[in-house]
């Protein structure tokens, strides 16, 4: 079974900045955690598609493999049932597993995403943005840039997962 005609695809040119995380400043500030198991489908030169399942929804995901912070995204709600067959049998492996939590700081609703399994021990945040330009208020838990560092893109953490290249 495939997407029908009812399901509305959500279409944006996603823009965001990514940091890794430097210390636990941000954790008594999380207003919501969600666990997230993630697979990828295709992980292609063009584009990625992926299957993610976060509480008891699920989502498939096309994403433009551009490095950078802007980057083209089709998102669509799949019935979760048809979610955990994909991620159990159609994705590579390993899965992305994951905590999501959500931190606002200033304006900006940021995500911290506390990743296990394979990329135990890394920690990146995220803020999305509606112009390439939009200021922010940078939290003092967040470290380096890595928006355009593919390493830390969840589609290469399948290939290449961070216990693998992580130094200490």
């Amino acid at each position: 079974m495939g997407l029908d005609q009812n399901r509305e695809a959500q279409v944006a040119s996603e823009i965001e900045r990514k940091f890794l995380v430097v210390s636990d400043g941000w954790r008594q500030r999380v207003e919501r955690s969600l666990p997230m198991r993630q697979g990828y489908l295709i992980g292609a030169k063009q584009a990625s598609v992926r299957v993610r399942i976060s509480g008891e929804q699920a989502w498939l995901n096309i994403k433009g493999a551009t490095l950078g912070v802007r980057r083209r995204e089709y998102e669509y709600s799949i019935p979760l049932d048809e979610a955990c067959e994909m991620l159990d049998h159609l994705c590579e492996r390993p899965l992305i597993e994951k905590v999501r939590h959500e931190v606002r700081v200033g304006e900006h609703l940021w995500e911290v995403d506390e990743f296990s399994g394979d990329n135990a021990g890394l920690i990146v945040a995220e803020v999305e943005l509606s112009r390439e330009d939009e200021a922010f208020q940078l939290p003092d838990w967040a470290g380096e840039e890595v928006s355009h560092d593919p390493r830390y893109y969840n589609v290469s953490l399948v290939k290449h997962p961070y216990s693998a290249w992580a130094v200490g």
